[in-house]
């Protein structure tokens, strides 16, 4: 990256792939911020810089990258790619940590357990601007792109023609409206969802609030 891509970039404030922080504040946040960059397509987290987009500048590059690598070895799981920058903006000392889309997917907070635990296991995504727990729909699908899982012998059965025929009418569905509309479990529609995501049929997409919701593929 050059410096001026860097103005650049500070000038277009945070997005998907940016993040601004004044300074290393607290482990879990590093975490959760580098976590969903790589959970998702990368990004840049840059340390020395204001949500406002004001130049502060940090006291020591070398500290807040040490931070910033013990972070992403102890506090990430699995641990968090990642390569540091260091520029010198108005005097000021920024650093910029570099993380790109992981082949690892999903990278969790460390819980220290040997497994994803999906009903704990605290795994980010990025949506917009902000880092967003992810759902258990959304995990299970980077664990099957991850793993490069295939579908075996897949068909359309009666549930999946619900879900196209409620498409066609509304042009979102979410787990809760399927299983009303299906009169299924909300295990069995989350299935059915993902199901169709990996077959390339359908889209999941995350509101800021961390909700999903699905479409049509293309």
């Amino acid at each position: 990256m050059t410096r001026r891509e860097l103005l650049n970039i500070i000038e277009t404030g945070e997005g998907l792939h940016t993040e601004f922080k004044r300074h290393f504040s607290d482990y879990k946040k590093i975490a959760k911020e580098l976590i969903a960059f790589a959970n998702t397509k990368g990004g840049v987290l840059i340390v020395g810089v204001d949500d406002d987009k004001k130049i502060i500048g940090v006291r020591s590059e070398k500290e807040e990258t040490e931070l910033i690598k013990e972070t992403a070895l102890r506090y990430c799981e699995p641990p968090v790619d990642f390569k540091t920058e260091f520029f010198d903006i108005e005097n000021k000392e920024i650093v910029v940590a570099n993380i790109p889309e992981s082949k690892d997917k999903p990278h969790r907070l460390q819980d220290y357990e040997k497994e994803l635990n999906l009903s704990s296991a605290h795994v980010y995504i990025r949506v917009n601007d902000k880092s967003v727990l992810a759902s258990k729909e959304m995990i299970k699908i980077l664990q099957a792109s991850s793993r490069k899982m295939k579908l075996k012998n897949y068909e359309i059965g009666k549930n999946e023609k619900i879900v196209f025929e409620y498409l066609n009418n509304h042009e979102t569905i979410t787990v809760k409206e399927l299983k009303k509309e299906a009169n299924i479990s909300p295990r069995r529609a989350s299935r059915t969802l993902i199901k169709l995501v990996r077959a390339n049929l359908l889209l999941i997409h995350t509101k800021d609030n961390g909700e999903d919701y699905f479409t049509y593929a293309g």
